[in-house]
């Protein structure tokens, strides 16, 4: 008789710790303990994106770079150590990936006012949703109490990051096997880019930073998309020509082209291109190439406010993937290491 009462004990615990990690997430969890973080980070987010308007591009990119390798832990932002490879100078993020110092800013901020309280990973999340609201796009509610990884992989971020060479079922299996719908990745695509290009200055991580964005407002080299407008049928020829006059058949590899007609803008343009023949990328084209998801390019391409739903909604799914909460992890004070290192 012993059993099934120990085993109904059992049920009940784990029930009563699953509803306890749940509570951990909330978009008031810092009310109480540092009632200044998201407005500490709004305004520095704020200041560097009304300094450059790409910085808003690159914390967008920086997030989704965290949260595909390991989930949301802020992993992207650790350095190498002796026990492990950390994730910044695997091939997606080298020479890429940038906003480190502008994170580390704002963490010392909030740890002169509420030591070990906000974890990076909330600080990368938050910049994220701030920057694209600072370049008219859309807003979501941000879901805070998670923790910060003590490790990184430089393997999984070879791994699991898109390239822009996917074909349309390389995409849709991409995000998939991070739990998105071929819809999901159409709205995170049309805001997601992943080539960048060099800026001068130096950041804490060990590689030239790179100005990076997301395809609405990004710019990509040359060498990325010669290919595309020399030997793709499938793009506008007057786009092709114009191209061609930044990015020669050979040579200028390093030649910049913007990613749509308002690089600095968070809107639909580029949607709008696509349905013309207008992607610069091969990956851009092939969401509206014949296949299953021309139908939701025609639809973002006409009506920018669905575009805006469905992104806000895919950023908060992106954002709750795999994360540390309650007593996982740690609250690093500087976002570079682990406490103790």
């Amino acid at each position: 008789m012993a059993s099934p009462s120990l085993f109904s004990l059992f049920c009940m615990f784990s029930f009563l710790l699953g509803m306890a990690d749940a509570h951990y997430l909330s978009p008031h969890f810092y009310n109480s303990s540092c009632p200044k973080a998201l407005s500490v980070i709004r305004i520095a987010v704020n200041k560097a994106v009304a300094k450059e308007r790409r910085m808003g591009a690159s914390l967008l990119r920086l997030h989704f770079h965290d949260c595909f390798v390991l989930g949301c832990d802020a992993s992207i932002l650790l350095d190498d150590t002796a026990n492990f490879k950390g994730e910044k100078t695997a091939d997606p993020n080298n020479n890429s990936v940038r906003g480190y110092d502008l994170i580390d800013a704002i963490k010392s901020r909030l740890e002169s006012l509420c030591p070990r309280v906000v974890s990076c990973a909330d600080i990368v999340a938050v910049a994220a949703r701030d920057s694209v609201v600072a370049l008219g796009g859309p807003t979501w509610t941000v879901q805070l109490g998670r923790r910060d990884s003590t490790t990184a992989s430089f393997s999984a971020a070879k791994r699991d990051l898109p390239g822009a060479g996917l074909s349309l079922s390389g995409l849709i299996s991409a995000f998939a096997k991070k739990g998105f719908t071929a819809k999901e990745m159409v709205a995170l695509s049309g805001h997601q880019h992943h080539h960048c290009l060099p800026t001068k200055g130096k950041e804490k991580s060990a590689t030239t930073p790179f100005f990076c964005g997301t395809h609405t407002i990004g710019k990509a080299h040359c060498k990325l998309f010669r290919d595309r407008i020399y030997n793709e049928a499938n793009i506008n020829d007057g786009f092709a020509r114009s191209k061609q006059k930044i990015c020669p058949s050979e040579g200028g590899g390093e030649n910049l082209s913007g990613m749509d007609g308002t690089p600095d803008v968070f809107d639909n343009i580029y949607f709008r291109h696509l349905k013309d023949n207008k992607g610069l990328l091969h990956s851009d084209q092939q969401l509206y190439s014949g296949g299953s998801t021309d139908s939701l390019v025609l639809s973002y391409s006409t009506h920018p406010t669905y575009f805006f739903a469905d992104v806000a909604k895919a950023m908060v799914k992106m954002g709750n993937l795999s994360l540390l909460t309650g007593t996982q992890g740690e609250i690093r004070t500087k976002c570079w290491k682990i406490n103790g290192s």
